[in-house]
C-alpha cells in the first residue's frame, strides 16, 4: 500500500474534481433518521476536505435532498459554488412513504422536472444533469434530444446517464455528448468491467459510481440487517437478508482480514479498488455524519499494488457475491438486472 499526500484531481464534465465526491441520497430518506443540522455540517466540512462533486436528485426526499443542497449552496456563496460540481437526476416518479416507482422520461416531464430541481436548488444552471431510470418506450433520441434543449437554454451544462446498457449509452452519445454514466459499481457490483469501463474510457465519459461501499455492507462495520432502523431500506434487500446476506458477510470478514493484513481501513481498501479500476472512475460514496466524511476523502490518496487488487477481484468475484441489488419494484428503468 502507498499513499500520496495530495491525489490528483479526475475530470467529470470538463471539470477537475476531487476523486471522491459525495452522494447525499442518505440526507433525506432511505437509511433511517435523518439530521438536516447534521447533514449541512457534513457538506461544509466535505469542502473544507476538498470535495467538489455532490450529487443529489429530486426524487430522494421527494425534493427534500435538492432543497437541502440549495441551503448549502446558498451558504457557501457564489465564489465558492463556481469551484463545484453539481449533479442532479430526473426521471422516477414515486409518492411520498412508498418505494414503489414509476419512471417519466417524457420530453414534457423533462423540462418541468428541471424547472422544479433549478428551483430547489437556487441554482440558473445544474452543472451535470442525469436521466435517472431509463423508460424503453421512449427513443433514446428523443429524450437526449429533449435533455439537450435544457443545454442550448443555459439550464445545464452537461448531460449523463444512469443503469443504461452499452447500446443505449452509445446512442444517446451520438444525440448529444455524454459526460457522465452513473450507475452502481463497487467490489460486490462488478458488472460495468466487462463492457463499460473500457468503452467509457474510450468515449471519454466519467464512470459515477454509486454505492461503492455496498450500501454500507463494505465498511466492514455494518449491522445486521435486523438490526437497522424500521425505515431502513437496507432490511429489504436480498443481498443483507436471510442466506445470501449471511453468505456476503463472510466475504466481508475476508475483506476485513485483507485491510488488517495490509494496514488500512475496509471502508478505504474498498473505495480505493474503484479508483484502481479506470481513471475515467469517480466514486461517490453517501455519508450522512463528519465521522465517516473524512476517512472516505483519504481514500483517494491510496494506492494499491496490482497483486493487491488481483486478490480483491478473486474475493470478490461475480459468483461469489449472493443475492439481487434490489428488490423487485427498485428494478424499474434499469436495463440490465445483472
Amino acid at each position: 500500500m502507498t499513499q500520496s499526500a495530495s491525489p490528483n484531481p479526475r475530470t467529470l464534465a470538463g471539470r477537475p474534481v476531487y476523486p471522491i465526491g459525495l452522494g447525499c441520497m442518505g440526507m433525506s430518506e432511505f437509511y433511517g433518521a435523518t439530521d438536516d443540522a447534521e447533514s449541512l455540517a457534513t457538506l461544509h466540512a466535505a469542502v473544507e476536505l476538498g470535495v467538489t462533486h455532490f450529487d443529489t436528485a429530486d426524487t430522494y426526499g421527494h425534493g427534500h435532498n435538492e432543497s437541502l443542497l440549495g441551503r448549502f449552496l446558498a451558504e457557501v456563496g457564489p465564489q465558492r459554488r463556481d469551484t463545484l460540481t453539481i449533479a442532479s437526476k430526473f426521471g422516477i416518479v414515486r409518492e411520498p412513504g412508498r418505494y414503489e416507482r414509476r419512471i417519466d422520461n417524457s420530453p414534457a416531464y423533462i423540462r418541468s422536472a428541471c424547472e422544479a430541481s433549478l428551483k430547489r436548488l437556487g441554482v440558473d444552471c445544474i452543472d451535470l444533469y442525469y436521466c435517472h431510470r431509463r423508460d424503453p418506450e421512449v427513443p433514446i433520441a428523443d429524450v437526449v434530444g429533449a435533455m439537450a434543449s435544457l443545454v442550448e437554454q443555459g439550464k445545464v451544462r452537461n448531460l449523463g446517464l444512469s443503469e443504461v446498457s452499452l447500446p443505449t449509452l452509445q446512442a444517446a452519445h451520438a444525440v448529444h455528448p455524454i459526460a457522465a454514466l452513473q450507475s452502481e459499481f463497487s467490489l460486490w457490483a462488478r458488472e460495468l468491467e466487462a463492457e463499460l469501463l473500457p468503452a467509457t474510457e474510450a468515449m471519454g465519459i466519467a464512470v459515477v459510481a454509486y454505492s461503492p461501499l455496498g450500501r454500507g455492507m463494505l465498511t466492514g462495520a455494518m449491522p445486521a440487517a435486523e438490526a437497522l432502523d424500521e425505515n431502513d431500506f437496507r432490511r429489504s434487500l436480498p443481498r443483507f437478508t436471510g442466506s445470501d446476506g449471511e453468505q456476503n458477510r463472510r466475504l466481508v470478514d475476508e475483506l476485513n482480514r485483507l485491510a488488517k493484513d495490509w494496514g488500512i481501513p475496509a471502508t478505504q481498501l474498498a473505495l480505493a479498488w474503484t479508483l484502481h479500476k479506470g481513471p475515467q472512475v469517480l466514486p461517490i460514496p453517501g455519508a450522512r455524519r463528519q465521522r465517516h466524511l473524512a476517512q472516505n476523502v483519504a481514500s483517494a490518496a491510496i494506492g494499491l499494488s496490482a497483486a493487491q487488487v488481483g486478490e480483491l477481484d478473486a474475493l470478490f468475484a461475480v459468483d461469489k457475491v449472493r443475492g439481487d441489488r434490489y428488490p423487485q419494484a427498485g428494478w424499474a428503468g434499469i436495463e440490465s438486472r445483472a
